[in-house]
């Protein structure tokens, strides 16, 4: 039965890759369809599922900078969020009820509460895979919606706590121990390397001494992997750590969508049902809008981080799950959410891919925050006098800017979207300024006293690249661009976009080991 699975999701990711949408689309449609044909999930893709998420959630915290968190903007825009959607949900249900919807008619005050308590989360798998997906996991808006995320995920923990009447053993105390164990957990990851021990011991980290020691003791599972991975964000191989994991966690996830759509057999009442509850989603977007405004981020920021918000949540049906077991709810709404939850995923995902479109339009008429006004995170970019911007400070950015610092002295600054790694490389003495390059606002916020000659886009994300190439040409810049590629059809796209000079990192590693030999080992070979 799992390779039917595989064949059905392998078919469906691929069409809809086709059609220029998120594969996980297609997964969500390939469990509908092997739903109607009959199939169920099994125990092992279950399995497979939870493992999917406990795996990113790890590699979150392994980006997750802990200050996140204490920012006003986090906490309490996620508490306020949680607030006015649960009232204004409950609200709305109440009316649809007095309209003498069948499935609500029998519905309690409390009841409705609960259901609207269950809608007002967003997916966290989801989001992180639209965010990676974009190459933007670590733009503003993205850190933001991460940092709301999060606080839900804690909300819910306390949810499942409560409801469940079950308190966590005594031995949860000993978890405030854990700190105590990150020196040695940097001393072991010193010394993992960088092949399948490393690998393993990330495996180990996320699901043992994470997700297995936060279970043993009552606490959520899911919530043990993200913690150890925040305890070793700061490790210089944090960032290696979460890329060896990254097809792993891919592969994984594909069964948690599958899942969703396999989860309950559709009905005509839960499809009409779940298409009511759609109805809802727009005022979930807009409380996060204005809660975003409020806190003065710039429009895209605030409408960006909106759509990838702009979902229900797979907690809702744990949520339906749990109260269907105590009673409080009928199990006819399980089927109801889960539709809802995944129909909530298919409009979310081509608004995601259009966000950057849909802010240029919604910047026309939305109205903008004074500079002065504006958020710490969205303040004017000051160039000073250089002549080279590099964009994407990693390995390859940080070579391209000491070479050409020695070539042509001060006139280099270098942009990089991690705030944490943008500090490291101002202590290292490289001019680089904090800031999100595939952001429109960037281009239009720079100051330069001096006009720009070079732009190297040295990002690791392709689509990074080639999304701030765009915004170049819509500045008609005239002075030289080059850019990195890892394969042959980005390296093609970008000379199709008008690109001065592409280079495969792959092929130029070869020859630039080859040059590298020549000059500093002068073999005696003569040419033939």
């Amino acid at each position: 039965m799992e390779l039917v699975f595989v064949i059905a999701a392998f078919l469906a990711g691929f069409i809809a890759l086709r059609c220029k949408l998120p594969p996980l689309v297609g997964f969500l449609l390939a469990g509908f369809a092997l739903n109607s044909a009959g199939f169920h999930s099994t125990e092992t893709l279950t399995v497979l599922a939870d493992l999917g998420v406990t795996l990113l959630l790890f590699t979150i915290g392994l980006k997750l900078d802990v200050k996140t968190l204490l920012a006003k903007e986090i906490w309490g825009g996620a508490t306020l969020h949680n607030l006015l959607s649960t009232a204004l949900f409950t609200l709305a249900l109440l009316g649809f009820k007095q309209l003498g919807i069948g499935m609500l008619a029998d519905l309690e005050l409390m009841q409705l509460a609960l259901l609207a308590f269950a809608l007002s989360f967003s997916s966290t798998v989801f989001a992180i895979k639209a965010l990676q997906e974009k190459g933007e996991l670590n733009a503003t808006y993205g850190t933001l919606a991460i940092g709301i995320l999060i606080m839900q995920d804690i909300f819910a923990v306390l949810f499942l706590t409560f409801s469940t009447g079950k308190v966590p053993e005594i031995t949860a105390f000993g978890l405030f121990a854990l700190p105590l164990l990150r020196p040695l957990m940097f001393k072991i990851l010193d010394k993992a390397g960088h092949g399948e021990m490393l690998v393993l011991y990330a495996i180990f980290l996320a699901l043992v001494a994470g997700a297995g020691l936060f279970e043993l003791v009552g606490m959520k599972a899911d919530l043990g992997a993200l913690i150890l991975g925040m305890m070793l964000a700061a490790h210089p191989k944090a960032s290696e750590m979460s890329k060896t994991l990254f097809n792993l966690k891919e592969l994984l996830l594909v069964c948690f969508f599958l899942n969703i759509g396999l989860a309950e057999q559709p009905t005509f009442d839960g499809f009409l049902m779940a298409i009511l509850l759609l109805l809802l989603l727009p005022i979930k977007g807009l409380l996060y809008y204005v809660i975003f405004n409020f806190s003065r981020y710039r429009v895209r920021t605030s409408l960006l981080g909106t759509l990838t918000l702009f979902n229900y949540s797979e907690f809702g049906l744990i949520v339906s799950g749990m109260a269907y077991k105590l009673g409080w709810l009928p199990g006819n709404f399980l089927v109801a959410i889960a539709i809802a939850v995944s129909l909530s995923f298919l409009i979310a995902a081509p608004l995601n891919s259009m966000g950057h479109r849909l802010y240029t339009e919604a910047s026309k008429w939305l109205k903008e925050y004074a500079p002065e006004k504006l958020n710490a995170n969205d303040q004017l970019i000051d160039l000073g006098d250089a002549k080279i911007l590099i964009l994407g400070m990693g390995r390859i950015g940080s070579g391209a800017y000491d070479e050409l610092v020695t070539r042509y002295g001060k006139q280099v600054i270098g942009v990089e979207n991690r705030e944490d790694s943008a500090l490291n490389h101002r202590a290292e003495g490289r001019n680089v300024i904090h800031g999100d390059a595939t952001d429109p606002d960037f281009w239009a916020r720079l100051i330069a006293k001096h006009r720009i000659k070079l732009i190297l886009l040295a990002m690791p994300h392709s689509q990074a690249n080639t999304f701030a190439l765009e915004q170049v040409n819509l500045r008609n810049f005239d002075g030289k661009v080059a850019a990195i590629a890892k394969y042959n059809d980005d390296e093609e796209l970008l000379h199709e976009l008008g690109v001065d000079a592409a280079f495969n990192i792959y092929n130029e590693a070869g020859s630039g080991f080859a040059r590298h030999v020549c000059e500093h080992l002068e073999p005696d070979i003569k040419p033939i």
